[in-house]
């Protein structure tokens, strides 16, 4: 049964109300320009309603650690110690594939695994675990709208769920990706609540999940669509493929505007993609290591990169500068690059000793030159971005990291991994 129950409050989630659903049907008259073009694009309000007195005084990281089974560990891999986080949430069974951090609420955390549960938590509060129930397969993407008021889960059993952030009741079910999801966005407006995603069985759907209105399908990709966005004025959709192609696409017709496939372009498939912060170009990773930039208005290859080894597994420009970027691959570099030069500005190892650590996820700080990485050892890492050095490791898991997110008002940083945890740890 759809709907949210509370772990340890005692509280009944049929308090809570009615878990309606919507019933999925097509509207294809609706009239997806004027919607569009409500969405403004303007910067998230910083609200909060947490006060920094509700956080709990008696916190222990010790009563939080799982006991985690000795044989998951590889033996040749030479994990961090977990002592570098000062909060630790142990809801999930299984690993933890997805997270996301509230825009509104500075201490809310959503996460889902692959017991198939997402979980609402603020760190430092007692008995704040809020399980949200319906999937029937691992979580793989997690987004809060950008007003902070509903939640997106999407799961391998292709189905999108719309929650109420602060109830936990669900609004409703996005369906029709025909596969498992890969990944979800929400448009960049405020105005409007548009959610696209991408699934395994090579479709991409758009829909109004404030109604429940599926809105567009885009065809084109011949196998599962990896990696997606909004361009940040709203007015592309960028999507990448196991087939190595990217599609940019008009999103109000639905249209293919421009694809680029392997002639010029990767030769395996796409793993990562990111579009700078002035709509104009995307960088994409591929399984076959090397990096592309993409001209989104004509198409076209500006430039390719080769200087990773193995796959490209997470890319991302910087906040602040739509010429800067960094690319992490298992080879165990992080790079960061300028889009005006073939060399890198800086190569960035992550090792412990002689062992060398897979980068898996990266996440830029916008108020400094920064770039945080998570590996495949369980180290976070900070680093330099101009100069390349490790400005400081935080042995955080004992597992590999999946994802880093950064919470409102970028006071800490939050960590997943196939340990089944997620940690908390401070800047």
């Amino acid at each position: 049964m759809s709907g949210a129950s509370y772990d340890s409050s005692g509280e009944d989630p049929d308090d809570f109300g009615a878990s309606p659903d919507s019933s999925g049907e097509d509207y294809d008259d609706f009239d997806l320009d004027n919607l569009l073009s409500s969405l403004e694009v303007t910067p998230t309000p910083r609200i909060s309603n947490v006060d920094e007195q509700d956080m709990d005084p008696d916190w222990d990281d010790e009563d939080m650690d799982p006991d985690w089974d000795d044989e998951h560990l590889d033996p040749d891999v030479s994990y961090g110690k977990a002592d570098d986080s000062f909060y630790v949430f142990r809801g999930h069974a299984d690993g933890v594939y997805s997270m996301a951090c509230s825009p509104l609420d500075k201490y809310l955390v959503a996460t889902g695994g692959k017991d198939n549960k997402v979980f609402l938590w603020k760190f430092g509060l007692q008995d704040s675990k809020l399980e949200l129930q319906g999937h029937e397969g691992t979580i793989s993407t997690l987004a809060f709208s950008r007003d902070g008021k509903f939640l997106a889960s999407g799961s391998f059993d292709g189905l999108i769920k719309i929650w109420d952030a602060q109830l936990g009741i669900i609004k409703c079910t996005l369906e029709g990706l025909g596969g498992g999801v890969e990944w979800l966005k929400w448009h960049p407006g405020l105005r409007g609540y548009v959610v696209l995603a991408g699934s395994t069985n090579c479709s991409v759907r758009l829909w109004d999940a404030d109604k429940g209105i599926h809105l567009r399908t885009f065809n084109g990709h011949a196998s599962g669509v990896t990696c997606g966005d909004f361009s940040c004025d709203g007015k592309i959709i960028c999507t990448g493929s196991s087939d190595a192609s990217l599609r940019i696409w008009d999103p109000e017709t639905a249209e293919s505007i421009n694809v680029r496939d392997r002639h010029r372009y990767h030769t395996g498939g796409l793993t990562c993609l990111s579009i700078n912060n002035d709509s104009t170009i995307a960088v994409t990773g591929s399984n076959d290591s090397t990096v592309r930039l993409v001209n989104l208005s004509s198409g076209e290859v500006i430039r390719s990169y080769y200087s990773h080894s193995d796959s490209v597994v997470c890319c991302g420009f910087a906040s602040n500068n739509p010429y800067t970027f960094a690319t992490g691959s298992l080879d165990s570099k992080l790079i960061v690059w300028d889009t005006l030069y073939p060399d890198p500005v800086c190569i960035c190892e992550h090792k412990t000793g002689e062992k060398a650590e897979g980068v898996t996820c990266l996440l830029w700080l916008a108020f400094m030159p920064c770039i945080i990485t998570g590996s495949t050892h369980g180290r976070v890492r900070m680093w330099n971005c101009v100069r390349g050095t490790c400005l400081r490791t935080y042995d955080v898991h004992r597992g590999e990291i999946v994802s880093l997110s950064m919470v409102k008002y970028c006071t800490h940083i939050v960590s997943i991994s196939r340990d089944r945890t997620a940690r908390v740890f401070q800047m």
